[in-house]
């Protein structure tokens, strides 16, 4: 028997949503389907058990693009999905960040949510859709949750606020901000922009907020309707005695830790050994012999879990309050106190370009390359978006943070952080028709103790203006932090690791002078006013700057010229219906044409061709023999050319590489010519004007008129006389010499290509 499909719409700007569950993944937790026009998104949500001795809540996010979806075979040799893209990355990331904080706290059971791609219609994004999605499987599931949250991607186009915009739109967009969040909150926030002011990105957040209202009534009414109840799970809370204990234990000894300045490795390590002074000293169990005597036993003491989580959060409370009261950062500094930034260039010799950033504790440094537009990545995803010539890649490995572990390749975070660099810098990238290349920025981690992300901003743009890449501004980004409770609150400006743990928001934001291109935020608390929101992004403003200004101390603007061991890629515009001449049968003619002049060349399919070299006569070569292939002739234009056939009637001459035209033998020479061969022969070079070109492209040469030095009009007026009949002699147009073969013309040259 068919089950019942319970469909739920509502309208989200101007964009009818609808909710589908009941028909597909009866067996999981819950399941729905998103439904906007013709692109549809499948998420089940399912809970299972405790895994023995776990001290976190293991929720994982898998978003799988499905290429059928799009109607598309996948590209790769298995023609199957393998791994995951990138865009697909993003979206599971996306994903789970509003999704996490709203798990009750100190739930151990496994939760898995999982996400396909069923129909796309290349017209609607699917990463918005997909925590819609996720959201409303969780709340009709038995899977115990503080949501709903609904999300929605804001653009703006000609000054106005879009919701869900389509991909058409976005690229008239000079925004790109998606946000989730609850009935009362934003939670979540990722944003790429064209130097947007902050108060306009101030806006787009009320904007959006209000828009995803619809939909979180829309799953409060699927959940009253048709909700599991939920079920009971494994709660893992140190009880209230025991918190009380440890912090009254430890205030002391944090404080006087805290008391001074200190170093990502003095703060840890310090918590550390105090942690395992109280574990050793709460957890020990007595001598079964001294029980006797009072010692007590085993059951009286708490578990080792138990009392590594309440000295937790006895640090988590001492620095917050420490924050709040005394306005005292773990490190020592101010609020708004940036730490201390050091910078250089040309780091690499080799490589196209780099830059060191180092800020504080944290150190990126990030190496540019440049290569030619045939070296642009190819995207095989569900997005209309098939090439891309801007990359950058984050690399965090494990010596920047002290520690040893495996490499297995890039981790979602890595994708993350270089997603965002990118982001962050792609609105200064120069067009490709004014800066042919390909970009690929790799930012690599040297240190770390916060905000690696924003520093791979920094020194991106430092590797990229010593590359000599004319941006059109430099960018520099910060991580904000913040601490609240109740009514206080304080705006951390450049938060290192611990505030970023031990707070209630992680925002990053990147940008120039002018106003911001990239922003990130993840809340953990609800009630962030947009009063918080201004003071921050106006704090981080004012820190933008000044991390700008000590970029620039050490390199002011771009360079004026790439390395010289950089290609150089010099651009020829040539008639689409020249491309073939170029190529070749096979590619044989331009790769004859590469391996000789040493260069790289691209052709584009509108007649641009890209001639990459780091040799400049190679390019030059390149170039004019380009030219020279697809030059069209000019009526009057003297050509030296071979004599490529041998007719009664004339010779014909190859003037340009496959365009060849005729010589009536008439014209061949300032005397009267018996024999062709007389005159010319198969392979010989000779001089001629072209006087004629007929609608049919067929090309009339004068060797006479360039013995006689005559005009092209004097040409045509004296080869016009003798098709008309008797032979006129002599050097000039009116002396004769009767007789002459014009009964035998032909009608003209011809074109080989």
């Amino acid at each position: 028997m068919k089950p019942e499909t319970k469909r739920y719409t509502t309208t989200v700007g101007s964009r009818t949503i609808a909710i589908e569950t009941g028909k597909l993944a009866p067996q999981a937790g819950g399941a729905v389907t998103v439904h906007l026009n013709d692109t549809v998104i499948f998420a089940a949500a399912t809970m299972g058990g405790v895994r023995e001795g776990i001290d976190f809540f293991p929720l994982s996010v898998d978003y799988e693009e499905r290429m059928y979806a799009g109607g598309k075979i996948p590209g790769s040799f298995f023609r199957r999905e393998g791994r995951p893209s990138t865009d697909a990355i993003l979206t599971a990331r996306l994903t789970d960040r509003p999704l996490r904080p709203l798990f009750p706290e100190g739930m151990r059971n496994e939760v898995q949510i999982i996400m396909y791609s069923l129909s796309a219609d290349v017209e609607n994004p699917l990463d918005i859709l997909a925590i819609n999605a996720a959201s409303a499987a969780i709340m009709i599931s038995d899977i115990p949750w503080n949501g709903p949250v609904a999300a929605v991607r804001v653009g703006r186009v000609d000054g106005q606020f879009v919701a869900n915009p389509t991909f058409p739109e976005m690229d008239k967009s000079d925004l790109d901000l998606r946000i989730a969040g609850t009935r009362e909150a934003i939670l979540m926030v990722e944003c790429g922009a064209d130097e947007v002011p902050e108060d306009i990105m101030v806006a787009a957040l009320e904007f959006g907020h209000k828009a995803i209202q619809p939909l979180i009534e829309l799953q409060l009414q699927m959940q009253a309707e048709i909700g599991k109840p939920k079920r009971e799970v494994t709660f893992f809370i140190p009880d209230a005695d025991l918190r009380k204990k440890v912090f009254e234990r430890v205030s002391g000894a944090i404080s006087s830790l805290l008391d001074k300045p200190l170093t990502k490795n003095e703060f840890y390590g310090g918590m550390t050994t105090l942690k395992d002074e109280i574990v050793a000293e709460m957890c020990t169990v007595p001598d079964p012999q001294s029980a006797g005597a009072g010692g007590g036993n085993a059951a009286d003491h708490p578990s080792l879990a138990s009392v590594r989580e309440a000295f937790d959060q006895a640090e988590q409370t001492i620095v917050r309050e420490r924050i709040l009261n005394l306005g005292k950062r773990p490190d020592g500094r101010a609020p708004a106190e940036i730490r201390p930034i050091w910078c250089e260039v040309g780091f690499s010799p080799r490589a196209h370009g780099s830059g060191l950033f180092t800020r504080g504790e944290t150190q990126v440094l990030t190496l540019t390359t440049l290569g030619t537009l045939r070296e642009s990545q190819e995207i095989d995803t569900l997005s209309p978006v098939d090439t891309k010539r801007y990359m950058h890649h984050y690399n965090f490995p494990p010596f920047s943070t002290g520690e040893t572990k495996m490499l297995r390749g890039q981790s979602r975070r890595e994708v993350g952080h270089g997603a965002l660099a990118e982001r962050a810098l792609e609105p200064v990238i120069p067009a490709q028709e004014t800066f042919p290349y390909t970009l690929r920025l790799v930012s690599e981690v040297m240190a770390s103790n916060g905000s690696s992300s924003m520093a791979a901003v920094c020194g991106s743009t430092l590797a990229l203006m010593d590359t000599g890449v004319p941006i059109k501004a430099p960018v520099a980004g910060v991580a904000m932090g913040l601490v609240k409770e109740g009514e206080r609150y304080q705006i951390l400006t450049d938060i290192q690791g611990a505030e970023d743990h031990l707070g209630d928001i992680d925002f990053k934001v990147a940008g120039t002078s002018r106003g911001i291109t990239a922003l990130q935020m993840d809340i953990k608390i609800s009630g962030l006013s947009a009063e918080i929101m201004k003071q921050a992004l106006e704090q981080a403003r004012q820190a933008r700057l000044f991390i700008l200004d000590k970029m620039l101390e050490v390199l002011p603007a771009p360079r004026p010229d790439l390395k010289p061991h950089t290609p150089r890629v010099t651009i020829v515009k040539i008639p689409v219906d020249k491309i073939g001449a170029i190529i070749g049968p096979g590619g044989k003619n331009i790769r004859a044409l590469q391996e000789e002049t040493k260069t790289r060349i691209d052709v584009e399919e509108d007649g641009t061709i890209y001639i990459a070299a780091t040799d400049g006569v190679g390019a030059e070569m390149a170039r004019e023999r380009i030219e020279a292939i697809t030059e069209t002739p000019q009526l009057g234009r003297i050509y030296t050319g071979k004599v490529v056939r041998v007719a009664d009637f004339g010779a014909f001459v190859e003037i340009l590489p496959g365009t060849d035209g005729m010589v009536h033998i008439s014209q061949l020479d300032s005397e009267r010519v018996e024999k062709v061969e007389d005159v010319v022969r198969l392979g010989d070079e000779v001089t001629v004007m072209v006087t004629g070109i007929d609608p049919m492209g067929k090309i009339r040469l004068s060797r006479q008129a360039v013995l006689e030095g005559w005009t092209v009009e004097e040409a045509q007026e004296r080869d016009g006389r003798k098709s008309g009949g008797g032979r006129p002699s002599g050097g000039r147009p009116g002396g004769g010499r009767p007789g002459g073969r014009d009964g035998e013309r032909h009608g003209g040259g011809y074109n080989r290509r």
